[in-house]
């Protein structure tokens, strides 16, 4: 191979970045047809919410057994097979009419489907494909997750409101179907393949896999991690970052913009710009995360988030004034800033079994995530307004600060082999 022909890391990533993207528009989805649900079918806001919650459940519990499952049966597969339970979610959504369709079709399918290509997903490409650089790639894959939020969000908001929900639904489903030829030509499982080590790195023979299933792999590395104390703190601080995130602000910012007068494309849009922003913040992050100890940054990054969502209860109006503006622009740079610290402290602790322990930890992600949507929902059906889901989740958020601070008085693991064992060895200072 000539020293100046791309290294096909590189276009793995690019296929992955691209997938990722679909990905999070496809969770977009709920986000701006709350309101025309509500309006349609009468369901409340809770109900409406109990759906998006079981997504981003299933969303989080998906991530470490799709993990395993790219161990097993590779990468290009798991990921194909995800994309058609999205498109299958999301086109049969036109034709149900009941709540416990919704919970189904959202909550179960697309759950599934954009759960099999979560963060999980990230942590397998970057550990296998990079070793140089592997910060950075994390924080660019990572922010595909915003980019997608800012492709899909100002669209399926202006289709819903001129041609109906369900167009919007239909459109996702096109948009799923269209990324399966991409992975099918492109993704590869392992540089291996090609006869090639990871970028930066050298050549090496893929390792056995496991005699165990998937999912006893994956459970087997939970209860191995679960015994270590550096992994609740980073599954607590992230199921943190989940409800003030996906949960919370992903979930109720528009109807909550809509609340106080705002349109629905206007907070859509909005939205969107937090993906704008989240797409620098992340990047940067992964450049810091090469450099600066993640447990600093994570510390930095929830406790600055904390303050901006106690601030958010002031800031809602009719019209996007500038500090509303201001607040977008800071907390999009903060939105999952998060990600590659927290990828590169589980691969710090637990080895080669980062990617699967990194998918549990995910999971609480979500969990924190659906109990936030649902609650949130909750609180505007019984107070009328979401200002105290502001002021919990600004209180959250400095939690998670002190959580990731903690992480200095940890130890550090290295995993025997993946999923099978981990063994404690002292941290760094």
């Amino acid at each position: 191979m000539s020293k100046h022909r791309i290294h096909p890391a590189w276009l793995v990533a690019v296929v992955a970045f691209v997938a990722l993207v679909g990905a999070a528009g496809f969770r977009a989805t709920p986000s701006v047809m709350i309101r025309p649900l509500h309006d349609e079918f009468g369901w409340s806001l809770g109900t409406i919410s109990a759906a998006v919650s079981v997504n981003l459940l299933l969303y989080g519990l998906t991530a470490p057994f799709a993990a395993a499952l790219m161990e097993r049966f590779g990468i290009r597969r798991v990921i194909m097979a995800a994309l058609l339970l999205v498109a299958a979610g999301s086109g049969l959504t036109v034709f149900m009419q009941s709540s416990w369709q919704l919970i189904l079709l959202w909550g179960v399918l697309v759950g599934l489907g954009t759960g099999s290509m979560a963060l999980g997903f990230v942590a397998t490409i970057t550990g296998r494909w990079f070793v140089k650089h592997r910060g950075l790639v994390t924080g660019v894959l990572t922010a595909g997750g915003a980019a997608g939020n800012l492709i899909f969000l100002p669209v399926l908001a202006t289709l819903t409101e001129r041609s109906g929900w369900r167009l919007a639904a239909l459109t996702v489903t096109v948009a799923a179907l269209l990324v399966v030829p991409l992975v099918w030509w492109r993704l590869r499982d392992h540089p291996a393949e090609l006869g090639l080590g990871a970028y930066g790195g050298v050549y090496e023979e893929p390792k056995p896999i496991a005699p165990a299933g998937a999912a006893r792999t994956a459970l087997r590395a939970l209860g191995q991690a679960a015994r270590t104390r550096p992994f609740w703190l980073l599954a607590g601080g992230f199921a943190i970052c989940g409800a003030t995130t996906n949960g919370l602000v992903g979930t109720h910012f528009i109807p909550a913009a809509h609340d106080h007068g705002m349109t629905e494309t206007t907070a859509a849009s909005l939205l969107a710009l937090v993906g704008l922003f989240d797409i620098a913040g992340t990047i940067a992050s992964g450049w810091l995360t090469d450099r600066v100890d993640s447990r600093i940054l994570l510390g930095a990054y929830y406790f600055l988030r904390g303050l901006s969502l106690l601030v958010l209860p002031s800031l809602f109006a009719a019209t996007a004034h500038p500090s509303m503006l201001v607040f977008i622009l800071f907390y999009g740079l903060d939105w999952v800033a998060t990600v590659p610290p927290t990828v590169t402290l589980c691969r710090e602790y637990f080895g080669e079994s980062a990617a699967v322990v990194f998918g549990w930890v995910f999971a609480a992600h979500q969990f924190g995530a659906a109990a936030a949507a649902t609650a949130a929902g909750l609180i505007r059906d019984q107070l009328g307004a979401y200002t105290w889901a502001w002021y919990g989740a600004g209180a959250l958020a400095i939690l998670a600060s002190v959580l990731s601070l903690m992480l200095f008085a940890g130890t550090r693991l290295k995993s025997i082999a993946p999923g099978i064992g981990l063994a404690a060895q002292p941290a760094k200072a």
